[in-house]
């Protein structure tokens, strides 16, 4: 989270869209891409929104806090590698002002974004994102997965009939929010436990 008077330029490390967000999210620092990849896999995770500036008293401040909903909180990612420079006196009046509209602070280091294997597989599954999935490809998976719920990753894909790469479907319905894909177990595989999104 940024803090500066208004007006000032963020740097940014790009933009990050997902069907979680309401719009784009602008990203300062690289890990930012990581946490925000693995948010917008996290089934517990509703949605991820950008709040770019307060209003305070006397002026208003960019905090450029990026705030998550789950569990039915709200919550402003802190990352703490990627915490621009401020001095004491702005961290609390912005801490406060986030508090304020009944944001909590979801702390995150750089080890929590990097464990593996959630950070390599966050990143393969999103190589897909922007994968259209034919019709029928999309009805087979849903189908599957209805008819005889959770099931492996690699059974899965031995029933899909397809002249599409069913692999790259079925990781494009995963970042669109339509299927849920097991990242913290180990990595990506045939035994990757693959359900519907409740």
């Amino acid at each position: 989270m940024a803090i500066k008077k208004k007006g000032e330029r963020l740097s940014q490390a790009g933009k990050f869209s997902s069907v979680k967000c309401g719009g784009s999210v602008p990203m300062r620092h690289p890990l930012m891409r990581d946490a925000l990849q693995q948010a917008a896999l996290d089934p517990a995770i509703r949605s991820i929104d950008y709040l770019p500036t307060i209003p305070t008293v006397p002026s208003t401040w960019d905090v450029d806090a990026i705030v998550i909903e789950r569990d039915g909180c709200r919550y402003y990612l802190d990352i703490v590698e990627a915490r621009p420079r401020r001095t004491i006196a702005q961290r609390l009046m912005v801490a406060q002002a986030l508090l304020d509209l009944g944001l909590r602070p979801l702390v995150r280091t750089e080890s929590d974004v990097m464990r593996e294997p959630r950070c390599t597989n966050a990143r393969t599954v999103f190589e897909y994102a922007s994968r259209p999935v034919d019709v029928g490809l999309r009805l087979q998976i849903l189908g599957a997965l209805t008819d005889d719920g959770a099931m492996p990753l690699g059974e899965l894909l031995s029933r899909l009939r397809s002249h599409r790469d069913p692999v790259a479907a079925v990781m494009s319905l995963a970042c669109n929010g339509v299927v849920e894909l097991d990242l913290d177990s180990m990595p990506l595989g045939p035994r990757t436990v693959t359900r519907l999104r409740e």
